[in-house]
């Protein structure tokens, strides 16, 4: 009999869900933008409704009903694709997505997701200190910083889904500034970077991004070899190539110079023993102290150890071989030969007055000549 009641109990439920259509179901759905929640002013930015189960359409709305676009009378299918952004967009979304088996069932609201429209402010700049190549366990510390006086920051790593990191501004110097610190005791966090700025009243409408920093993770692979041709001391004006090796199959190289914040990066060539790669200077001018990495195009932000550093040095003075018309050496040359290019001068004009006068004479007497042979000779009486 017990089992009896329970079969019918559990057929009345069914029935009751059936018929009763409700919101708010166990099952979240799930809001994501593609390629990114960061959509530049102008751009395009593609939402999506996720639901484990599936979902034949969705509905989306804007956390702040009081901007354009409202979308609460319409029923996307897959994905809606919003643009050309503008900073109204800019707020924060959910969706619920209806099930297969009933159209009229709606989940419960996704999470929350933050839409930002950047390229609305001066853009702000960003740096790495101590710098962007950072040892295996060691601490960077990113900085952005403006001229305007942001009171929000956020830092945000390209290429990934991840919500940029909000930063509360500071005054410096007339204008605002925050840091954030990163150890990079694990390697996830490197990558390129950038960081934007925001006021409180509009905090989802976004400075332009700060030109790009790729935080380098080095250290994680055994140390490469680099060597100079013709050899690490050469004449001011010689070429000279520095040459990167290992016996593990790199897929790229870089090499960077001491004080400079760019590195140069080629492709890895096979080898017989591993790979190398040559790095042409060309004309040597001044001295500095190189090193070379290698990394694997899987992971281009994890980098060997340093190679053991290799000074150049460059002897004389290459200006004295190679004057250019810009420098003084040039401007001296000029002067010293300019006496010689006055009495040149002078001599050719004089020559080409004396040349004139005798043409001219000779054409005056050429000319009586001619009229003399024309008159008539006088008859004698």
């Amino acid at each position: 009999m017990s089992l009896i009641v329970l079969s019918v109990a559990c057929v009345g439920f069914f029935l009751v869900q059936r018929a009763c259509p409700h919101t708010g179901g166990q099952d979240n759905a799930f809001l994501s933008a593609w390629p990114s929640p960061v959509v530049p002013q102008g751009g395009h930015v593609t939402l999506r409704c996720h639901y484990r189960g599936g979902f034949n359409n969705f509905t989306l709305y804007k956390d702040d009903r009081s901007h354009v676009p409202i979308f609460h009378s319409r029923i996307f299918q897959e994905s809606f694709l919003m643009g050309p952004v503008t900073p109204a967009h800019a707020g924060t979304y959910r969706c619920r997505g209806s099930y297969p088996h009933s159209p009229t069932e709606w989940s419960a609201p996704s999470n929350p997701l933050a839409i930002r429209v950047t390229g609305v402010h001066k853009k702000p700049s960003l740096l790495a200190l101590p710098g962007p190549l950072v040892k295996s366990g060691e601490t960077v510390t990113l900085q952005c910083s403006s001229d305007t006086v942001f009171e929000h920051f956020f830092l945000h790593r390209e290429v990934t889904l991840e919500e940029p990191l909000h930063l509360v501004g500071e005054l410096h110097g007339g204008g605002s500034q925050a840091k954030y610190s990163i150890n990079s005791t694990t390697s996830d966090f490197a990558g390129t970077f950038r960081c934007y700025g925001s006021f409180t009243h509009s905090p989802y409408v976004l400075s332009a991004p700060s030109d790009p920093l790729d935080i380098v993770i080095t250290g994680l692979y055994e140390k490469p070899s680099l060597s100079a041709q013709p050899g690490p001391t050469v004449q001011a004006g010689e070429n000279v190539t520095l040459s990167c090796s290992s016996r593990r199959s790199f897929d790229m190289y870089h090499l960077s110079r001491e004080g400079e914040a760019r590195e140069l990066s080629l492709s890895a060539v096979p080898s017989v023993n591993g790979t190398f790669q040559d790095f042409p200077l060309g004309p040597a001018t001044h001295g500095g102290t190189y090193r070379c990495f290698g990394s694997f195009r899987t992971t281009s932000y994890k980098w060997s150890h340093p190679s053991d550093p290799l000074p150049v040095s460059v002897t004389g003075n290459p200006s004295r071989s190679w004057p250019s018309p810009t420098e003084p050496s040039s401007k001296t040359g000029i002067t010293r030969h300019l006496p010689i290019v006055i009495r040149y001068s002078v001599a050719t004009i004089i020559f080409t007055i004396l040349l004139f006068f005798l043409l001219r004479r000779w054409c005056s007497d050429k000319k009586n000549a001619a009229v003399m042979d024309q008159e008539p000779v006088g008859t004698e009486q």
